[in-house]
This record gives C-alpha cells, structure tokens and sequence, in this order.
C-alpha cells in the first residue's frame, strides 16, 4: 500500500526539469542513484519556505538534487553550505544547482564532514535549518554537532531513517544500522529536541530545536 500510495501522489505532479536533470546527470556518470525522493523534496521545500532561514547547512551534496529543493524555499539573501567528501560530487552540484537559477548562493566545503563540522563549532557559525544526507554511521554524530551549531528553534531534517528496511529488521546489526537506531532514538528523546518520524519513501526525521 505505501509504494502505490507513493506513486499515486507522484503522479499527480509535473515533472520537475531541473531535477529530472540532476537525476539523468547522476544516473549518466554512474553516480549512486539516491537523492532524497521527490515527495520529501517537496516536504524540504515547503519547510525551508515557511522557515525562511538566513544560514541552511546540508551534509551531503550528490548531485545537487537536495541543495535545489532547499533553496527553492530560501529567501533571496539567504545562504546555503553544503559539506561534501568528493571534489567530483560537489562541482557537478554547484553546477545543476547554477543551472537552476542558483549559481554563487552555496558554499561548497569538500573534505569529511565531521571535520568541517567541528571548525565551524570552533568559529562560531550557526545556522537555521539542517538536512543530513551523508554516511550512515555517522548520523548520531552529526546529529550532536547541528544541535551544537542550531540557532534556537532551527530545524533539523534527515533521509533515508528506515535504511530500505534493515533498520527496523532484527536480524540486522551491522554498523550503519546501529547507529540509525541509535540516531532515531535521539530524535525521539533527546531532551533538546521536538521531534517526529516520517515512515514514506526511505524514512524522513524532522526535528526543531529548543
């Protein structure tokens, strides 16, 4: 019921050009084929929109897909920084999310992301809205660190919390499993956050900070 569903309301939309070219540019240099899904692109976009955020961080770049969603909902001044591990990744985000109507709006910071993260607790930044989109056994951490870098009432959204399943599978307990576990129960407990899970699609959590 939940793929027909999902492909119900899909159908129902237009097909979106700019992330159609993402997607084909992805799938052509044989790039891994997971954006965020269309509905929770849309779901980023009316977020970011009501939210209307000065300072977006996304961990997490692919191909840009994410990054146009988010600035599709950002004011005019404001700024999206996007932490990416691949030189390759980022450019080719930089240039789809130009190709948008975006170009000189995001900073992209390549290298690992636990190590940008920390340089910005240690200059001061803060910022209004996160979406994390990285490696998975990192999730808990870099839950921890927006917390740490959140203006008070930012909003904290991360994809793919079911794992395509494994997550809520018993038999497994690999590492990347382990620690959606773990991260899913901070959102759920954490005494710093509101926070809810969107089971659709791969899992979205959403958070706001107090």
């Amino acid at each position: 019921m939940s793929e027909q569903a999902e492909a119900y309301f899909e159908a129902l939309f237009e097909k979106d050009a700019d992330l159609a070219r993402v997607q084909e540019e992805i799938r052509g240099r044989g790039m891994p084929e997971i954006s965020v899904a269309p509905g929770y692109g849309r779901l980023l976009t009316l977020l970011v929109g009501l939210k209307r955020p000065r300072e977006v961080l996304e961990i997490g770049a692919l191909g840009g897909y994410s990054g146009i969603c988010l600035m599709r909902g950002m004011p005019e001044d404001g700024k999206l920084t996007s932490l990416e591990l691949r030189e390759d990744y980022a450019s080719l985000a930089a240039d789809n999310l130009a190709a948008a109507g975006f170009a000189g709006r995001a900073e992209y910071v390549v290298g690992e992301a636990a190590a940008s993260l920390a340089r910005f607790a240690e200059q001061g930044r803060r910022f209004d809205f996160f979406f994390i989109d990285a490696d998975k056994e990192n999730y808990p951490h870099y839950l921890e660190r927006a917390i740490e870098l959140a203006r008070p009432g930012a909003v904290i959204a991360a994809d793919n919390t079911l794992l395509h399943g494994r997550t809520i599978d018993p038999d497994k307990a690999g590492p990347s499993v382990l620690a959606m576990r773990e991260f899913n129960r901070r959102i759920a407990q954490h005494p710093r956050l509101t926070g809810v899970h969107l089971p659709a699609y791969d899992g979205l959590a959403l958070a706001v900070v107090r």
